[in-house]
């Protein structure tokens, strides 16, 4: 089964650039120290479980393929990509949550350092690349796609965001992966 992606339409492509507009989203995040790599592997675990069923339903939710209930908890369908961004010299990491949901329909998480938040509609530049999970491919790729943000006169309106689209058993040569940073365009 496909999994799902966050929703947005292309504005303008550039080569390995976009300029795209999201659709607002639900997150769950945790928060976690470690530098860029190791951040991700620790946060991986409590968010997947939260997904698994590692949560409290709150009222009736619609039983809708894939989503199924079990008396543990409600699982919730693994959706793309897995988002890390730096707060406060922390990582916060993110799953985003099935468009089927709301604020008020998904189930609260059992683990308290796992935090449920809307993201409202945006503009963001992108940038893909393939390839292993590091620090310096994030900083190599980051730095293009400021230039390329300098070159179009996008003004940056928060911070960058990594985004992973594929499990750690997928061949490094076959990895999606993008940097997004939220701008503001003169495009209209």
């Amino acid at each position: 089964m496909a999994t799902a992606e966050a929703p947005y339409t292309v504005i303008k492509a550039d080569d390995i650039f976009e300029l795209r507009q999201y659709a607002p989203q639900i997150l769950a995040e945790i928060t976690v120290d470690g530098d860029l790599e190791e951040a991700g592997n620790k946060a991986f675990r409590p968010l997947f479980r939260y997904i698994s069923g590692d949560n409290k339903s709150r009222g009736k939710i619609a039983m809708t393929a894939p989503v199924s209930q079990e008396q543990s908890g409600e699982k919730i369908a693994m959706t793309a990509p897995v988002s890390q961004q730096q707060a406060q010299g922390k990582w916060a990491v993110s799953f985003m949550m099935p468009t089927s949901y709301t604020m008020e329909t998904l189930p609260a998480p059992d683990d308290s350092n796992i935090k449920i938040r809307q993201v409202p509609a945006r503009l963001a530049a992108a940038v893909r690349y393939s390839g292993f999970w590091s620090e310096e491919k994030y900083l190599l790729n980051k730095g293009k796609l400021e230039a390329w943000i300098r070159e179009n006169r996008f003004t940056v309106v928060g911070e960058p965001v990594w985004a992973r689209y594929n499990p750690p058993f997928t061949l490094w040569f076959m990895r999606r992966n993008e940097i997004l940073i939220p701008v503001s365009s003169g495009l209209h």
